[in-house]
């Protein structure tokens, strides 16, 4: 099993991504420079957990949208189950399908989980808030999925990026 690497910290630059997105097309982080971003990074796509936190986010999206912030769920799946997500729950924003897990690597959230007592690997639900000038501004760990947009959105009205 691959050893849990640290999140990116607080004041450095967040790490570079290109990823297919549900939306059809291909985000990269770089495009993004000038406006804060919130990277949300979820285990499974159409899981319990993982859809209250995707609905939540697609049910705040106005806000978001309104305060010039775009959102972007990350998860290992591959594209056609982040699409087939993202249509079932009509979610309103771009997850992204990191299915050889290398964002997940450079972000420390590819990590060792246990289920049922069996021990494997996957993604943690930890969500970075990346700033306009591209570097890692709060990290949320140990995420609950149950309010979470409005936790974001708090953070980012509190420091003066929303």
């Amino acid at each position: 099993m691959a050893e849990t690497t640290a999140y990116p910290a607080v004041g450095k630059k967040a790490p570079a991504f290109s990823l297919p997105a549900s939306s059809g097309e291909t985000i990269s982080l770089k495009d993004q420079i000038g406006k804060p971003v919130v990277v949300y990074f979820y285990p499974k796509a159409d899981t319990p957990g993982c859809t209250k936190e995707a609905c939540g986010f697609r049910d705040a999206i106005a806000g978001y949208k309104k305060a010039g912030v775009p959102v972007f769920g990350v998860s290992p799946d591959p594209v056609k189950a982040v699409t087939k997500f993202a249509d079932k729950f009509d979610l309103t924003f771009p997850l992204l399908a990191d299915e050889d897990h290398a964002v997940c690597d450079k972000y420390g959230v590819w990590q060792e989980k246990s289920m049922y007592g069996r021990k494997y690997m996957g993604a943690a639900r930890v969500t970075f808030i990346i700033d306009k000038d591209g570097k890692v501004a709060h990290v949320f760990e140990k995420v609950k999925p149950e309010g979470h947009d409005a936790e974001v959105m708090g953070w980012l009205k509190e420091h003066g990026m929303a």
